[in-house]
């Protein structure tokens, strides 16, 4: 089978963190000019959005090689699992409460920027790991067939 890699658009975090970042930065300059300080902090508040907004914008998932790699937006967030070392890996749906972004659930930690489908991975360790997707079929598959190789 092919080399898999699929990215999952980040709707939410752009939308709020592009809002923010825009309403920051209006607020800066309108309000800047009374008050310098106000630059500083909607100015600053505005860059930390910004910074989400790279950092969160999308979710890039592969398999390829032996490897299980994800990374988050630009890539300063990734992670990346050896498909030998996986146990098991199934479909699931996440609770609504769950969120996005990175976050320990009772199912182990949380990886995903939109939607509630997930691969759930159990390593040999013990360890789980959820990987949100649109694709959850697409993914499965590609891992599924990997493991078959490793």
């Amino acid at each position: 089978m092919s080399p898999y890699k699929h990215r999952q658009p980040g709707t939410y975090a752009r939308v709020t963190f592009g809002a923010l970042a825009l309403l920051g930065f209006a607020a800066a300059l309108y309000l800047g000019t009374d008050d310098s300080k106000a630059i500083w902090v909607f100015g600053g508040m505005a860059a930390l959005m910004l910074a989400g907004l790279l950092l969160f914008h999308c979710l890039t998932v592969e398999v390829v090689r032996g490897y299980l790699r994800f990374r988050f937006g630009i890539g300063l967030i990734h992670r990346q699992f050896r498909v030998r070392d996986i146990e098991s890996a199934e479909k699931v749906r996440n609770r609504w409460f769950y969120g996005w972004g990175i976050k320990l659930t009772p199912h182990g930690w949380l990886f995903s920027v939109s939607g509630f489908d997930a691969i759930q991975i159990k390593l040999k360790n013990g360890r789980q790991y959820r990987i949100g997707t649109d694709e959850p079929g697409a993914l499965l598959s590609a891992l599924e067939s990997a493991m078959k190789r490793a």
